[in-house]
């Protein structure tokens, strides 16, 4: 680990010391942790990129941007949570206090600064890639690494000032394919890549090139899923899976329950008597064939001499007596029946034999 960390380390050339005390003091700085050397190589692994200005190279250009410029007011972004508020389902309101809205001019003395610190990090990269070494002094590193956090300190100013936007686009491009959260982190990326590429010199707002960026991100996010889409119609989840196994229990048992009411009224198990017999066997055409149907209330109870609420009050009586003889031989036989089928089939499925025995799971 100590050479694989050792081999990820920028290398440094030693610097000449200069006449004097005070150089040799400024000479002699002090080692990088890992994490700034990490730093260090990321930054030198590809050329700086800025958005050049005249103002940059006029001289004292660097007490000209950054000790001369005006100071500008620094946003809250306490009041940002959008995944939040979109779970929750109610916005919260933002302090006219909390919302910092920058001029043109604002805007342009923050961008200069900004692309200052970039332009002296790619300044001393021109200055290191031109010795037969390629590699940073020790003072040159510094150098780097402080104008990286200066310029770093000064985009997330800009970016987090121009929140409100993203959020505000957002909420209003709603898409329904595509989740808030990542629509928002979306315009986040997309935000922060307009802050490396706009140009304050042409005195254009940044509101409005940021606009166009986020809003063509969000459009490529939206193309990106519909192309997942076609390739994936369906997402597998099993949760969402349903099955007939209830349905086509429920149906085989009406069948057979249906079957031993047929038996139990042929051979007459209830002790029905000879007219409620034929009432249900003409109700429910238990002997009808295959073309008849079955009979009304009305035309039972022509057939018997009786009126045809007398035929229902039969037809209940004859029910009852059979719903009580199908509950004492069929439904409690059936229950038994299934117990001793589930545990055959729990036997069936042991591997080993520290599974219990059929009459083990009965006896349960």
């Amino acid at each position: 680990m100590e050479q694989h960390r050792r081999r990820g380390r920028v290398a440094f050339t030693e610097a000449k010391p200069a006449a004097g005390k005070a150089s040799a003091k400024k000479a002699a700085k002090r080692a990088l942790s890992p994490d700034d050397e990490k730093l260090l190589a990321l930054i030198l692994s590809e050329e700086q990129d800025f958005i050049d200005s005249p103002a940059f190279y006029e001289k004292d250009a660097e007490k000209k941007i950054y000790d001369e410029a005006p100071e500008i007011p620094k946003p809250d972004t306490t009041w940002y949570h959008p995944v939040m508020d979109d779970l929750s389902g109610r916005t919260r309101t933002i302090k006219t206090t909390q919302q910092v809205i920058l001029t043109g001019a604002q805007e342009k003395v923050l961008f200069h600064q900004y692309n200052y610190a970039r332009y002296r990090i790619w300044k001393h990269q021109q200055e290191i890639w031109k010795t037969s070494s390629r590699r940073p002094t020790a003072v040159q590193a510094e150098e780097i690494l402080r104008w990286y956090r200066r310029g770093d300190l000064i985009r997330q100013q800009i970016a987090n000032t121009n929140l409100a936007l993203v959020l505000a686009m957002a909420k209003r491009t709603r898409m329904s394919e595509v989740d808030f959260a990542d629509l928002v982190s979306e315009g986040n990326m997309a935000l922060l890549r307009a802050v490396d590429k706009f140009d304050a010199g042409r005195g254009y707002k940044f509101s409005t090139y940021a606009c166009r960026a986020i809003l063509k991100a969000f459009s490529r996010q939206g193309m990106k899923l519909s192309k997942y889409r076609q390739r994936f119609p369906t997402d597998f989840d099993p949760k969402l899976e349903k099955s007939n196994f209830l349905e086509t229990k429920r149906t085989s048992f009406e069948k057979d329950a249906a079957e031993e009411v047929k038996r139990i009224v042929m051979n007459n198990r209830a002790a029905l008597t000879d007219v409620e017999r034929v009432v249900i066997e003409h109700r429910f055409g238990l002997e009808a064939g295959e073309t008849d149907k079955p009979m009304t209330l009305e035309q039972v109870g022509q057939i018997i001499g009786v009126t045809k609420e007398r035929v229902r009050q039969i037809q209940n009586k004859a029910m009852e007596k059979i719903r009580l003889e199908l509950e004492a031989n069929f439904l409690g036989n059936r229950a038994a029946q299934e117990a001793v089928a589930a545990a055959r089939a729990a036997e069936a499925a042991a591997s080993d034999e520290s599974q219990p025995s059929l009459e083990q799971l009965l006896s349960k």
